[in-house]
This record gives C-alpha cells, sequence and structure tokens, in this order.
C-alpha cells in the first residue's frame, strides 16, 4: 500500500507538484491514481463548490462537517479501493489540511478536529505526507484568477495555516520540503521524501 498526501497552504504550488509526482511515479512502472480533497468523487464535485464557492458562507463547523463527508464518500468510493488492489493513490490535501485549516486557522481546536477526523478514516492513514512550504508573502503572489472562500482568508489566517503545518509536522513525522526554487528543484525534494516509502 502507497498513500501519498501533499499538503500545503495557498499558492504554494501543490497541484503542479502532484501532477509531476504522478508522472514520475507512472514512469517507474507505478499504477497510480491522483486525487484531491474536496472533490476527489462525484458526489465530492457537489461539496468541493459549497465550501469554496458558496456565497451564504460556511461557518467553521460546518465547514469541517463538510470536509468530513466529503472524506468519508472519497475513501469508500476512491482511496480504499485503489489501495485494496495497490493503486498507488497521490493526494492533494487530506487530514493534514483538516488539522491546520479547521483545527488551528479555523480555531475549532486539535483535539476535537483530530478525533472526529479519526472517526472517518479509520485504519487509512497515508504513508507520507509532503508539507509544501514557502513565505506567506510568496505564496500569496503566486495566487492569480478568481479566489475561492481559503484563498480570500486573508494574511493571519494564511500565516495561522503555515505556522500550523510547521508545528504539528514533528510530532506527526510529516516531511516539510522548502516549495522555492524551480519546478524541477521542488520535484527532486518532493521525490526525495517520497522514494523511501515506495
Amino acid at each position: 500500500m502507497t498513500f501519498i498526501v501533499v499538503e500545503g497552504g495557498e499558492g504554494v504550488g501543490k497541484s503542479t507538484q502532484v501532477d509531476l509526482l504522478v508522472a514520475r511515479l507512472e514512469a517507474a512502472g507505478r499504477v497510480v491514481d491522483k486525487t484531491r480533497e474536496p472533490g476527489g468523487t462525484q458526489r465530492g464535485a457537489e461539496l468541493r463548490e459549497r465550501l469554496l464557492h458558496d456565497s451564504r458562507g460556511v461557518d467553521p463547523d460546518e465547514e469541517l462537517d463538510l470536509m468530513l463527508e466529503d472524506r468519508r464518500i472519497h475513501l469508500e468510493e476512491r482511496i480504499a479501493p485503489d489501495l485494496a488492489q495497490g493503486i498507488v493513490v497521490v493526494c492533494d490535501r487530506f487530514t493534514p489540511s483538516t488539522l491546520a485549516y479547521q483545527g488551528v486557522a479555523r480555531g475549532l481546536g486539535l483535539d476535537k478536529v483530530e478525533t472526529k477526523a479519526r472517526e472517518v478514516t479509520g485504519y487509512v492513514e497515508p504513508d507520507v505526507v509532503v508539507v509544501l512550504d514557502l513565505p506567506d508573502d510568496v505564496a500569496e503572489a503566486r495566487v492569480t484568477g478568481d479566489r475561492d472562500r481559503f484563498e480570500r482568508a486573508g494574511a493571519d489566517f494564511h500565516a495561522r495555516v503555515r505556522a500550523a503545518y510547521r508545528e504539528l509536522a514533528p510530532s506527526r513525522g510529516w516531511v516539510i520540503v522548502d516549495a522555492s526554487g524551480s519546478r524541477a528543484e521542488v520535484a527532486d525534494r518532493v521525490w526525495a521524501a517520497v522514494a523511501p516509502h515506495l
């Protein structure tokens, strides 16, 4: 079983690095399913739209519940079946995002969020979590186009997210990867973090 999760705040380059990682895994002969949270299933796509673009707003507790419902569906319909078949799953966000965003940055509390998240994930844990890390001003400059609810949350919120990842990583075994430099340089750092777990 190889379940790889790529994490980080807004603008750190997760989508780009996920694509590069998947290409490298496939070139190495691995069968890979690239997915994301929220929105990795058909029902999840509806939840993603609500979470990112609902003009009525979503309070932090509702946000957490929607994220966890998306994860429950995602695990049941996609992640668990893939892993059972020996498919490598590369997921853009998973439980670490919930801890950093809802547990810390939204102020719901780590204990509460971790308990609720574990009720959903059960025994399924990533084999490796890679957290892409960039200074807030650099990440902010990379966010372009129409911004979603999280991208519009403000500098203080994004600073709390980054700090949460950095503070939580050592005790949880997440690998912090410097996301500065060229795409190829960052991709090499991501590969160095992932390769020992294959």
